[in-house]
């Protein structure tokens, strides 16, 4: 019997490994090292811990399965083995389940926001339309991706999403996603966190761009995606880029974020941020004067509010303008030089400042060069040779190029001719 046993033993690791020789590394982790291998009869027995998990397994895998166990002389299984509501996962007879790292701290963050309370302008109208409807119920456009530069509001309005939305809701950041799959597979649990994030009416991930590099990660992320829509859940996806501009990310995961609607928000334009100011507490006249010297930065914004409200609050008095610029000397903007604009405009188009002024030669770095070259000669006096040298030493030929580059574009890309003017009037 010892004997027996411990060639079914042999049989089935050499089995496995036959397995994962015929598949990537991440499909292979993600759905078959969980299952349960028995032989059994002359069938190779694979036990899913869930219907959900064997019909895919079933539908997608199984063609590599039979290869695999008959050249072993056996033929494949795939049953599920029952177990009570709470016991999601089976796991070498031991049920695991899933639960979420520090849950109730992410949904205590920003309970409070509503879309009553985001201050909008006139060219993010779109998009909180867009997020109004689709917390309101289900949407034809799903997944929605909502894509601008840092501080323009992409969180909040998630966050609007979440407290809005009627059914269950489920939210991520893109670390949180990578940490909590990683995580999964480590304890063993990988098919409870499948289920956790499927079991949904709405499923949000904020900053998609962090699982850039993580092939298993990005490989889950995109059968999770598949799956959603075609049950036809809410999704919602935020970047710093548009889909096509995400660098790291293969053409099929850029194409599957842009099978839905694809929405730009701009950074805070003046009434917006005299807005946010004065809802904060700061006086209107000082509200004015501030809105006008700090970068269009919700995050900035909310910094500065909040450093005004507490000098007031600890010092018990009322802050004017001159106490204001002397609080906020190290913020407020002195002048605005070419290489300062260019920083400024790198940060929002995301991309790095030494990519674009270096040899970066990516499809992102090539436009968003062509782009700040387009708006420092529209908001400055500065010759096309000194536009270059700013860019990273390119000559006048060059600039020239991108310009008309930039103006074919315009024609065609609404959405791109919207965005440069939009830094234009914020640069003037």
């Amino acid at each position: 019997m010892q004997v027996a046993a411990k060639k079914m033993m042999t049989d089935l690791e050499q089995i496995k490994g036959a397995i994962a020789a015929k598949m990537d590394v991440a499909s292979y982790s993600s759905w078959i090292a969980p299952l349960q291998f028995e032989i059994c009869n002359d069938n190779l027995l694979l036990v899913a811990p869930n219907q959900f998990s064997a019909d895919f397994i079933g539908s997608v895998h199984i063609n590599v399965l039979t290869s695999v166990a008959q050249d072993f002389g056996l033929n494949v299984k795939i049953c599920v083995r029952s177990a009570n509501a709470s016991a999601s996962v089976a796991n070498d007879n031991n049920f695991q389940t899933y639960t979420p790292v520090n849950v109730d701290k992410v949904e205590n963050l920003m309970k409070n926001e509503a879309f009553d309370n985001f201050i909008s302008c006139e060219e993010n109208s779109f998009v909180l339309s867009a997020c109004k409807k689709l917390a309101a119920g289900k949407v034809s456009f799903s997944p929605l991706f909502i894509y601008g530069a840092a501080g323009c509001g992409k969180s909040l309005l998630v966050n609007c999403i979440e407290n809005s939305s009627n059914g269950r809701t489920i939210k991520m950041s893109g670390g949180q996603f990578v940490s909590e799959f990683a995580r999964s597979l480590h304890n063993k649990s990988i098919f409870a966190f499948k289920d956790f994030c499927r079991n949904c009416d709405t499923f949000i991930l904020d900053d998609v761009q962090m699982l850039v590099g993580k092939h298993a990660t990005c490989e889950e992320f995109i059968q999770l995606l598949i799956d959603l829509k075609s049950e036809g859940k809410n999704i919602v996806i935020t970047a710093n880029v548009a889909p096509n501009n995400l660098s790291g990310f293969d053409r099929r995961m850029q194409s599957l974020l842009a099978s839905g609607l694809v929405a730009d928000m701009v950074s805070p334009n003046l009434n917006v941020k005299r807005l946010m100011l004065t809802r904060a507490g700061v006086s209107s006249d000082v509200a004015s004067v501030i809105a006008t010297r700090v970068v269009g930065d919700g995050h900035l914004i909310c910094g500065i509010a909040t450093k005004i409200k507490t000098y007031s609050e600890l010092m018990g008095e009322t802050v004017t303008l001159e106490i204001a610029q002397r609080l906020l000397a190290d913020t407020l903007q002195k002048s605005k030089t070419p290489v300062s604009m260019v920083k400024s405009m790198c940060e929002k188009l995301g991309v790095s400042y030494d990519a674009v002024s270096g040899k970066g030669r990516s499809r992102a770095v090539v436009l968003a060069r062509q782009i700040i070259m387009v708006v420092l000669k529209n908001v400055t006096n500065m010759s096309l040779s000194e536009i270059g040298c700013v860019c990273g030493d390119r000559d006048h030929a060059t600039v020239l190029y991108a310009i008309s580059q930039i103006e074919k574009l315009k024609e065609t890309d609404l959405v791109l001719a919207a965005q440069i003017n939009q830094l234009i009037e914020e640069y003037k």
